[in-house]
């Protein structure tokens, strides 16, 4: 039997511990999938895929199988921890300039070669107990029996009637019309059909036979750029995770190309060098100094980062010592003019409409998994007879080659469109180990400001020895370099009205602002705790 504990509340069911074993997302229908695969004897990596396959069916805005994303994988037995790069990849056709006219993203020549699938199917070859087709039945299920829709998931298709795709219109409209509430049930025959080739045939099951042709014939039919050459030839890759130490806990986190790893080691190793226990978490000195370690490891990100398969990237960016001479740079009197640091280079913005869960099961051998459309419902294309939607990931992208401002667009070179390559992103998959055994398992959607909410996430923890709960439910704060402002959850909040001014004074430009949904495990002792986000409506839930 499954368990959510306590049971009294909405609020409570986001909190639970086990020490057999807890997945935490932000889908309550996924979570359930995930814990029962736990109970049929599979480990952490089969609940993750079992859940990340539920999630493409019940939280469709994020979860997917026209996506891409990042796992990360803590062994139990004391093996490294091994990075999974599932990310979107460009068709063989792109160019650099194909998007230099912009335009909406809501159609079929944004979308990137899905790696969704070949990821969970790597993972699952790597460590999975559970025979495949275990793991993707629950999600063939949920799709061709239906599912029970909550307030939540129910407020999900209402883009239908501005969609210009008639077959996202016919597969997530309600038939009859008018809206979904909650309590009604959704079916999805054509997506239970495709995930049941996927449990019948592997990953063949969607990039080679009827699906790949179904896909392939979408693409024609709407300009986009995907052919079955590009569906066969797509791989997910095995990568060594970036890995770092910060108070004597090491930290696992993604490496290229996603740039969460990187900038997070510059940040948190920045912060190294700073008394911030006895400065206190909302002193205006400690943010003041978090603030400025954003600043320097969001300019090093837009000036270094891209897919390290097509462009060099230096090898001191996570050491310790450059970390040391980035701190040095930091004057605690006053702000830093981030085009001191350089100036703006353009880059396309990422989508904060990703999702993030974390596994854990009973021998300790824990997941992170983030991954993505892109924007929420990514392109907003449903293959045809296949049911599943697409992502837009090319608009990660730098579009414009050269083109510079100060508004936040950042485009250099290493992240510029090539044939086969994958876009820049800012999923941050991270794992805290201590003493060789997960500590925090942690990660989150948000588009560019999820390094900062790991970030976040990880200080209150490490840093300032908070409870779980407490540490995701405190204020975030997020500086990406450019453009030149903070901002900051409990901005208006009267509890830190004179924090906001003493930051204010020192130069910074202080703005309300929420993000991430940071659904995290920690292990303390021999229980595992589970906390979904307060700003989602996921839960966690546990083996029994």
């Amino acid at each position: 039997a499954l368990a959510l504990a306590p049971l009294s509340t909405a609020q409570d069911q986001r909190n639970a511990s086990s020490p057999l074993g807890v997945v935490v997302s932000s889908s309550p229908v996924a979570s359930d999938v995930g814990a029962a695969i736990m109970e049929q004897g599979g480990n952490a990596v089969d609940a993750a895929v079992a859940t990340a396959f539920a999630m493409a069916v019940t939280y469709p805005t994020a979860g997917n199988i026209g996506g891409g994303g990042f796992m990360l994988v803590h062994p139990s037995d004391g093996s490294p921890p091994v990075f999974i790069d599932y990310r979107e990849k460009a068709p063989l056709s792109a160019t650099p300039d194909m998007f230099a006219a912009g335009g909406s993203k809501k159609n079929h020549r944004y979308v990137g070669v899905p790696g969704t699938v070949r990821g969970m199917s790597l993972a699952h070859e790597l460590f999975g107990d559970l025979p495949w087709k275990d793991v993707v039945e629950p999600a063939v299920r949920l799709a061709r029996d239906g599912f029970v829709m909550s307030s939540r998931t129910a407020g999900f298709p209402r883009s239908v009637q501005g969609s210009q795709n008639e077959e996202y219109k016919r597969v997530y409209g309600k038939p009859g019309g008018g809206q979904w509430q909650a309590g009604d049930k959704i079916v999805l025959s054509d997506l239970g059909e495709t995930l049941q080739r996927i449990a019948d045939q592997g990953s063949d099951g969607f990039y080679k036979g009827k699906t790949a042709e179904l896909l392939a014939a979408e693409m024609k039919r709407g300009g986009g750029y995907i052919t079955e050459e590009d569906l066969a030839k797509y791989r997910a890759r095995v990568r060594v995770p970036i890995h770092f130490t910060y108070r004597g806990f090491d930290v696992y986190s993604a490496p290229p190309p996603s740039s969460g790893g990187i900038t997070l080691a510059q940040m948190l190793q920045i912060l190294e060098n700073f008394d911030l226990k006895s400065m206190g978490r909302w002193s205006p000195e400690t943010n003041h100094l978090i603030i400025e370690a954003m600043r320097r490891g969001y300019a090093n990100r837009a000036k270094y980062l891209g897919d390290s398969d097509f462009v060099v990237i230096p090898d001191h960016l996570t050491t310790k010592a450059f970390a040391k001479e980035l701190a040095a740079t930091i004057d605690l009197e006053k702000a830093t003019a981030s085009d001191t640091l350089g100036p703006p280079i353009s880059e396309n913005r990422e989508s904060p409409e990703t999702t993030h869960f974390s596994t854990i099961d009973r021998n300790g051998m824990a997941v992170s998994n983030t991954y993505t459309l892109e924007q929420g419902y990514g392109s907003g294309v449903v293959v045809t007879g296949a049911g599943f939607l697409l992502n837009n990931e090319m608009g990660d992208f730098n579009p414009r080659p050269g083109v510079t401002d100060r508004r936040g667009t950042i485009g250099s070179p290493p992240n510029l469109i090539e044939p086969q390559k994958r876009m820049l992103s800012s999923m941050s998959p991270t794992i805290v180990a201590k003493d060789g055994k997960p500590y925090l398992v942690t990660g989150s959607p948000g588009g560019r400001t999820i390094i900062n909410t790991v970030f976040c996430v990880v200080i209150n923890v490490l840093e300032f020895g908070m409870d779980l709960r407490s540490a995701l439910d405190a204020p975030r704060t997020d500086h990406e370099w450019f453009p030149e402002r903070v901002r900051f959850g409990g901005a208006r909040d009267p509890a830190h009205a004179a924090l906001v001014e003493a930051l204010t004074a020192l130069g910074h430009q202080i703005q309300a602002g929420g993000q991430g949904d940071a659904n995290s495990i920690l292990a303390t002792g021999s229980t595992y705790q589970g906390a979904a986000d307060s700003r989602s409506g996921g839960v966690t839930t546990v083996k029994k």
